[in-house]
Order: C-alpha cells, then structure tokens, then sequence
C-alpha cells in the first residue's frame, strides 16, 4: 500500500475482500448479466486497492502485481488477463494495473484519469474494503460519499473509453474474516499489531452484544457498498457488469488468506477470486 496511507489502509486492501476480505470462498457464481459482451478485448487495466495490486500474495509487505486476480500473469492465478489472453493473443503486455495499496473510494477518481490515459477496451474494479476496513466504526465511509466518488469515477470512464468494457467486482464479505481467523492465535497477534481493519477485528474473541452488534453494522456497510456498486454499474449501461455479489458471497476459507497479515488473499484467494469475478462477469 501507499506509504502515504495510514497502516491500516497500505495493510488492507477485500477481498474485502482483502484483501480477504477479498475473500477467499466468497463467491457464488452467478450467470453474467451481459448477454452479447463481444469480442474479448485487446487491452485492459484494473482499478483497485491493495487486493487487485496482490498485495502480500508472494512476499513480506509487498505488492505483488504478477499474481493480481485481475491483470496478473502468474499461471497459477488464471487472471482476467491470462483468461482473455487464451481467446484474443492480441492483449498480451497490454495489462495494466492502475490500483493503489491502500486506495479508498476517494482515490477512484484519479486512477479512472490514469486509466483513460491507457485506453482500455475492458476494465476491472474493486473497491471499497477500505472504506469500510478502518481504525474505527465511526471512521467509515459514509454511503453517499462512496457513491459519490464511484459516479465521479465512471463517469471518467464512460466519457473517456465510451467502448471499454467495465466489470464492477463486489467487496468481499469482511465479517467472513473475523469468521474464520478469530480462532488463530497467529491471526489475532497480526491483526492486534498492525491494527488491521478494527472496525470488524477489534477484540475478535469477544461474543458480547456490543462486539457482535459492531460487526454487523460494519457487515451492513459493506452490504450498502455494493448495493452502490450495482446500481451505479446499471446506471452507467451495458458496458457495464455487476457481479450480482458473487465476490462478496463467496465462502473464502482460512487457507485462502495470507500468511503474512491473515488479511489479505494469498495466492490461493487470487485464483478464487479470479475465477468468481471471471465467471460472474463478462466471461469471454
């Protein structure tokens, strides 16, 4: 993540989902909502935070873009990028990874600039993990100013690259993190000390009325996101594809998370989410 973030936004990033958010498990695949997507596209770029960067997928606090869900070229992955490369030859090298480690909602704008500059006939976006991942519950991003920032955002796109594919990817299911690492001692020794996503991991041990209460708004917030997500995704038209929550659905396991922070995907959770996003999206 950038080191101009906090440390609790350069350790995030969904799978949410999060990386693990980013979620390992969490997809129930769904059918895509686009029925003619066209020819795969000879081009793409992503747009995102730490977990589209792979972020702590093959290393100690690094990004690692090779094994990114999204434009990644490690095999073991099977990305967008290699999965479209199998059907149209002509998009190889041009992958572009535009995320940001550490990216709120309020970074979308600029990396949609960034991205028009490439142009792009196919675009990834996955965000939103770290509006709702924060230091505290009172922290969060409120709704209307994550929209806000996603219409500004799209609308870059949509003036910029009025061809390109868009595939908005849900945020993953944060609380299913609490779910399956409060049991560790390991994950509960790194999420204490690097202050990872308090907002949902503060005390995760603890089972009173308040903990839980927490952690089902923070839950509902990244619920209200991606109902966000699909309906500015169906505002833009249908060059855009939701992926019906098929990310955030997605029962990520323990296994699926890095070892490193116990938060974000590590490989194992990028080539899950490659294959829900994939199959939930435009499946070329």
């Amino acid at each position: 993540m950038s080191p101009t973030k906090s440390p609790h936004r350069r350790l995030f990033a969904l799978l949410a989902s999060s990386a693990l958010v980013a979620g390992a498990g969490l997809f129930a695949v769904s059918s895509p909502a686009q029925a003619d997507p066209g020819p795969p596209p000879s081009s793409m770029a992503s747009m995102g935070d730490s977990i589209t960067r792979g972020f702590n997928a093959c290393g100690f606090y690094f990004d690692c873009t090779s094994r990114s869900f999204s434009t990644g070229s490690d095999s073991g992955i099977n990305s967008h990028y290699l999965r479209i490369r199998a059907k149209n030859s002509a998009i190889n090298g041009k992958n572009y990874n535009q995320a940001a480690s550490g990216a709120k909602a309020d970074d979308m704008p600029g990396q949609a600039t960034t991205t028009v500059s490439r142009n792009p006939q196919y675009v990834t976006i996955l965000i939103g993990a770290n509006d709702a991942c924060t230091s505290s519950e009172s922290s969060m991003t409120a709704v209307g100013t994550f929209r806000g920032y996603l219409d500004t955002a799209l609308n870059t796109l949509k003036s910029g690259l009025p061809n390109a594919k868009v595939a908005v990817i849900s945020i993953p299911d944060i609380k299913r993190l609490w779910e399956v690492g409060r049991t560790s001692g390991t994950a509960r020794t790194a999420w204490s000390l690097f202050g990872i996503c308090k907002s949902m991991l503060a005390n995760p041990t603890s089972t009173s009325a308040a903990d839980n209460a927490r952690r089902d708004r923070v839950r509902q917030r990244v619920v209200d996101f991606n109902a966000q997500l699909a309906q500015a995704c169906a505002a833009y038209g249908p060059n855009c594809d939701f992926d019906d929550n098929a990310v955030f659905n997605y029962p990520f396991s323990f296994n699926q998370v890095s070892g490193w922070d116990y938060f974000h995907p590590n490989a194992a959770g990028q080539a899950a989410l490659a294959q829900a996003s994939y199959a939930a999206g435009f499946n070329w």
